[in-house]
């Protein structure tokens, strides 16, 4: 009886020792991801203080801040100009065309693998869809160049073979299964007993589904929303070779435009080290964090709170 004791005692005593250390080594992994995040930004700000200073100086004189509220970027001539005006604007339509396309094909495509489809078919779709987001962004991209801008340039007609729409079609293929697998996960959460009880009163399966479990899975799918955005503001290679590549001032969706993170990710390895153009790439980059950063503290202090407690029954 006492070794038998013992025996107990000792294997209890190992299962805690791991779980100690299970626990320290997640808390480690936390804090160096954190760690990382934070060193990154110290390291971006740092290279795009000059500029912020105005310090930075180019072939013509100083750089300062003021400099990019012009509306044309052109740094590399005699008169250099800075205006990331056209690049902001670039990013925010090839973002509004992914997400216009993306958004509602991944959510009902996770609406109907989560009620509607048979299990097959669901064990078939749901990691053909998720295989989307281990493509190469270059394979995307090269796919757009190659064939989407061909195939939309001759059916509608478009002058430019290269423009944001080809772009955020192209970057649609690579939000759609982040969004997907998010909120699919999040109509999977809600507890069963939601549609048997809006089956027995009568609803439908669509009904049940849009009018009860999407609106009861919300917060989840709001949060898929928001990966989605991230992924596609701040992508750079399918932008890169399916938008065009040219800084227009121009809300036309249909002409070349140039991204935030494509000039970052075509400029950094030409320009000279510690010049100005240097400091307004990285200046740059610290607009991409400080939009990253802000939507998700919107997200996660307002917004989702304030959904949670709508939908979430949070008191």
């Amino acid at each position: 009886m006492k070794r038998t004791k013992n025996i107990t005692l000792s294997s209890h005593g190992s299962f805690r020792l791991s779980e100690f250390i299970a626990e320290k080594l997640v808390a480690a992994i936390a804090f160096i991801s954190f760690a990382f995040i934070i060193l990154i930004l110290i390291f971006i700000l740092r290279e795009s203080l000059p500029l912020v200073m105005g310090q930075a100086t180019d072939d013509v004189g100083k750089v300062t801040l003021k400099s990019l509220l012009s509306l044309t970027w052109r740094p590399v001539s005699n008169t250099p100009l800075y205006g990331i005006f056209p690049l902001m604007i670039g990013s925010l339509k090839v973002t509004l065309v992914s997400m216009l396309f993306a958004f509602p094909i991944a959510i009902f495509s996770a609406l109907y693998t989560s009620i509607f489809a048979p299990r097959f078919a669901k064990e078939l779709m749901k990691p053909a869809i998720e295989i989307l987001a281990g493509i190469p962004s270059v394979v995307i991209g090269f796919f757009a160049l190659t064939v989407l801008a061909s195939f939309f340039q001759k059916w509608f007609g478009l002058h430019y073979r290269l423009n944001a729409f080809t772009g955020g079609i192209a970057l649609s293929f690579a939000v759609i299964p982040i969004i997907y697998t998010v909120a699919e996960d999040a109509l999977n959460a809600l507890p069963k007993s939601m549609r048997e009880a809006s089956f027995a009163l009568g609803a439908t399966k669509w009904e049940t589904g849009l009018f009860v479990l999407l609106p009861a899975a919300t917060p989840g799918v709001f949060a898929a929303f928001l990966l989605g955005l991230g992924r596609a503001f701040g992508e750079t290679m399918i932008v890169l070779m399916a938008t065009g590549n040219a800084a227009l001032l121009s809300w036309n969706l249909f002409e070349p435009v140039r991204t935030m993170s494509a000039t970052i990710g075509a400029e950094m390895a030409e320009v000279v080290f510690g010049d100005a153009h240097y400091n307004v790439l990285f200046f740059i980059g610290v607009c991409l964090f400080v939009f990253s950063f802000s939507l998700n503290a919107v997200a996660e202090f307002i917004v989702r709170q304030r959904m949670m407690k709508r939908f979430g029954g949070i008191s």
